[in-house]
């Protein structure tokens, strides 16, 4: 089971996952698979779009964006258009200004209650967690 899986597991009605875009500059196609996400987050594939990017980490280009697009079903007319859509540069634009200003550096960068995590383990969860809600 996946890390996240297990945290939400371990503290289900405690804690809750905020994902936000930080498409490094560095990555040619980061930028252009966060908006894919986001545009399939419209039709309610967010996280098996995320998923099935992260496996194909080393060339997320159109092509394999589209290809994902269509394994997952996606009303593809709406995909393509909502890949044009603003809205969702912005909100990306908006995460990665976020991200700067909580001093991110890379990805995945995990934070807990704004404090960023650093013993990426389940036992580094636990304990970052459990110290947050004792207070």
């Amino acid at each position: 089971m996946p890390l996240l899986e297990q945290v939400l597991d371990t503290y289900p009605d405690k804690v809750k996952i905020v994902y936000k875009n930080f498409p490094l500059q560095r990555h040619k196609y980061a930028r252009n698979a966060a908006i894919a996400a986001l545009a399939a987050d419209r039709q309610g594939k967010f996280w098996e779009f995320h998923d099935l990017l992260f496996e194909n980490y080393q060339k997320p280009d159109d092509p394999k964006i589209k290809e994902i697009a269509q394994q997952l079903k996606l009303d593809l007319k709406a995909f393509e258009n909502d890949l044009k859509n603003p809205e969702i540069e912005a909100k990306v634009q908006r995460d990665f200004l976020d991200g700067q200003k909580a001093e991110v550096r890379g990805t995945p960068t995990i934070f807990v209650n704004g404090r960023m995590l650093k013993n990426r383990s389940l036992q580094g969860f636990q304990t970052l967690i459990d110290k947050e809600l004792t207070k």
